[in-house]
C-alpha cells in the first residue's frame, strides 16, 4: 500500500463497498486504493478533483463512483464515461469489470494524461483514453451505456452525446440534488427510464442517479 493511502482508507473503502452491496475482491480493493494514491499525488499540481484533503477522497470519490454499480447491467460491455475529469466514475467502473470496455474522456490534456498514467499503472488493458471534446467523437459504433457524474446540465448531457449512442444505450447522470428544473429541458427524444437516491457512506448531501433512453 502506498504511504499516501492510510489503513483507515482501506477500511473505509471496504466498510462502505459492504454497505452499498458491492462485493470487492482483494484485488479490486488494492487496484482502487493504487488509483486513490495517484490520485493523491496527482491531484497536488494537477488539481483534478476539487476535494483536496485525501481523507474526503474514499467516500466522495471512490464510494460516490461504487454507489452507481449495482445499475451497471451485465449485458452492457462497452461503456463511456464524459467529462470524466480525475476518473469519476470510469476508473472505479473498469476495476471492478475487466471484462467490459471503458472509455474515459475528457477535453482536458492535464486530466488525460492523469488517466492514461492511470491506465499503464493499474494495468487496465480495458480502459480508453480519449482527450477530446464530446462533440467531436466519433465512435465506430454505438456505446452500450453512457455515464456522466456532475458533468453538465440534464439538456447538455444528452445532446451533445446523443450521437453516441441508440435506442439500446442507457445514459445514467449521476447528480447531487434532484435535478427536476433540469428535467423539465430534457430533449424531446429521451425519456427517464428510472429515478434512484443513492446514499453513500461518509457522504452527507443529497445524491441521485437518472437513467435515461433515447426514443426511436
Amino acid at each position: 500500500m502506498s504511504s499516501l493511502v492510510t489503513p483507515q482508507h482501506a477500511e473505509e473503502l471496504s466498510t462502505g463497498a459492504r454497505q452499498l452491496g458491492v462485493k470487492l475482491s482483494a484485488r479490486h480493493q488494492e487496484q482502487l486504493l493504487a488509483y486513490l494514491a495517484l490520485l493523491i499525488k496527482w491531484n497536488k499540481a494537477y488539481n483534478l478533483t476539487a476535494v483536496r484533503d485525501p481523507d474526503e477522497m474514499v467516500s466522495r470519490h471512490l464510494l460516490d463512483s461504487l454507489s452507481v454499480m449495482p445499475f451497471i447491467h451485465s449485458d452492457r460491455s462497452r461503456w463511456l464515461d464524459v467529462g470524466s475529469g480525475g476518473g469519476m466514475p470510469g476508473i472505479p467502473l473498469a476495476i471492478l469489470n475487466p471484462h467490459k470496455q471503458v472509455t474515459v474522456l475528457d477535453s482536458n490534456g492535464k486530466k488525460t494524461r492523469f488517466l492514461t498514467q492511470v491506465k499503464m499503472e493499474l494495468k487496465l488493458d480495458n480502459l480508453n483514453v480519449i482527450h477530446s471534446r464530446v462533440e467531436e467523437v466519433q465512435p465506430e459504433r454505438p456505446f452500450c451505456g453512457i455515464i456522466s457524474r456532475a458533468f453538465s446540465s440534464m439538456e447538455n448531457f444528452t445532446n451533445w452525446t446523443r450521437h453516441l449512442g441508440d435506442t439500446q444505450t442507457q445514459w445514467l447522470a449521476m447528480k447531487g440534488l434532484h435535478p427536476a428544473d433540469e428535467l423539465v429541458a430534457l430533449p424531446a427524444d429521451f425519456t427517464v427510464e428510472s429515478e434512484q437516491a443513492l446514499t453513500v457512506p461518509g457522504c452527507q448531501g443529497q445524491r441521485h442517479l437518472l437513467i435515461l433512453r433515447r426514443k426511436a
